[in-house]
């Protein structure tokens, strides 16, 4: 029995000290990366509310068709003094009455309906505004990401640098008191054992650097990051990549929505010209009680502006010329980006295997070199040179590596593809809609109203 309960009491304390013992944090991944980039971006929040904004001025352009009613109260003290004969008279009264005046426009020729669909077409621009941001967000976020990752691999190749040059100060120390080299010979590896210091310093303050870039990219430090995994499918070939993003690059489809609204200025602005049917209405009660009704339909057309309307039509005209051709330079701008993000990913492809051969040589270089050294046919210099040529070769096949997986990141985001949902990162993503579909109906109280209130706290407004 007391055996028994030395195993149960042995049991729970080793229970107990389990429960106690801090958990492992959970290494990093490019995904998890990517989605702190989307959830704590305060450019994306941003944007966000410049498209809330945006869509207001659908519900502001809508309210234009309903009618306007205005609540008015007067008040008033009358004092007036008179003389019919030898006496002054003073008259004292006092005055009131409550006032509901409406006024409504009743036909405008389109030109409401014109400002609706413009201010539409402007609200979707935004939309494809808001997406180019959120690749903006991510592209930082991947860049953070093989930034930092790269930064400690150069920092543990410094490191390891510095251990062997160490060595081979060591080495020559000991062939120097056996006369077998110089005290040059030593000078130089002490000088050489600076440098590799200094340049391990230098590549500590560059991951300093990338986790700064890091935490502004990702909201946090990063901590423990993973490899990341293999990049994602794009296109194959060039001309396969402009075709899809001349289709889906959100900088283009704002720019077909900006040519949609100014057409619709266009409309909009010869609807001016035209004349106006307007409704007016009254009820009125003075302070004896006595009420007073009016209704009235009113036709009103300006016959001159001084030029102004004329002015304005040619001045619509002007921008959607600008905004067609705003479209075409962003088509030109869109194809050099692509060309320009998949020539740079080849590039990177041949460095990355230019150095992987010059690994392999400077590898039996330095080999070969050593052995050499060691038989004084070769210098400690020598020796030197060629672990600098090692690690020289080393360091440009980890940045090639780096290089050509951002460019594949690159290369989406320039087709127009680095959004959340293509990446499917598996997050509730923001709907642009929701808060338009609310506002646009130009709401103020009652169902629509709490319905507001309920995205607006979805939000975390």
């Amino acid at each position: 029995m007391k055996q028994t309960a030395r195993r149960m009491v042995a049991t729970l304390a080793v229970a107990a000290l389990t429960l106690g013992a801090p958990v492992a944090a959970r290494a990093e991944t490019l995904t998890d990366a990517l989605i702190d980039a989307y959830r704590n971006s305060n450019l994306l929040e941003q944007n966000r509310a410049v498209l809330r904004a945006a869509d207001e001025d659908v519900a502001i352009a809508v309210s234009s068709l309903r009618p306007v009613v205005d609540f008015i109260m007067q008040g008033g003290y009358g004092y007036n003094e008179v003389q019919p004969g030898d006496t002054v008279l003073v008259n004292e009264a006092l005055s009131g009455n409550l006032q509901l005046a409406l006024q409504m426009v009743v036909y405008d020729f389109g030109r409401t309906q014109l400002a609706i669909e413009a201010t539409k077409e402007a609200v979707l621009a935004t939309r494809e505004a808001l997406t180019g941001v959120e690749q903006n967000v991510l592209l930082a976020a991947v860049s953070a990401f093989v930034d930092v990752r790269l930064a400690e691999e150069l920092v543990r190749l410094s490191e390891n640098n510095l251990r062997v040059i160490g060595e081979e100060l060591k080495a020559a120390q000991d062939r120097f008191e056996v006369g077998e080299i110089t005290r040059t010979d030593v000078a130089q590896a002490e000088a050489r054992l600076a440098q590799s210091r200094s340049n391990l310093v230098a590549a500590q303050g560059d991951l300093a650097v990338a986790r700064e870039a890091y935490r502004a990219a990702t909201g946090h430090y990063p901590g423990r990051l993973t490899a990341p995994p293999a990049p994602p499918v794009t296109a194959k070939s060039l001309d396969a990549a402009r075709e899809v993003a001349l289709r889906t690059h959100p900088s283009i489809r704002q720019a077909q929505r900006q040519v949609n609204a100014a057409e619709l200025n266009v409309a909009r602005s010869r609807a001016d010209m035209s004349p106006t049917i307007g409704l007016s209405g009254s009820a009125e009660q003075d302070d004896a009680g006595l009420n007073t009704y009016t209704l009235g339909l009113e036709l009103s057309q300006r016959l001159y502006a001084g030029g102004r309307l004329a002015a304005q039509l040619r001045q619509a005209m002007a921008q959607r010329d600008q905004s067609r051709a705003a479209l075409l330079q962003q088509g030109v701008t869109i194809g050099e980006a692509v060309g320009n993000a998949w020539a740079q990913l080849e590039v990177a492809s041949v460095r990355i295997d230019a150095t992987q051969q010059q690994i392999d040589a400077a590898q039996v270089a330095f080999e070969g070199v050593r052995e050499e050294a060691t038989l004084g046919a070769r210098t400690t210099l020598d020796v030197l040179n060629a672990e600098q040529d090692l690690l020289d070769a080393r360091a440009e096949r980890l940045r090639a590596e780096a290089s050509r997986y951002v460019g594949v990141y690159q290369l989406m985001a320039s087709m127009g593809l680095l959004t959340v949902e293509h990446l499917r990162l598996g997050i509730p993503v923001y709907d642009p809609a929701a808060y338009y579909n609310a506002v646009r109906s130009a709401p103020a109280h009652s169902a629509q109203g709490k319905k507001l209130d309920r995205i607006m706290k979805t939000l975390g407004k």
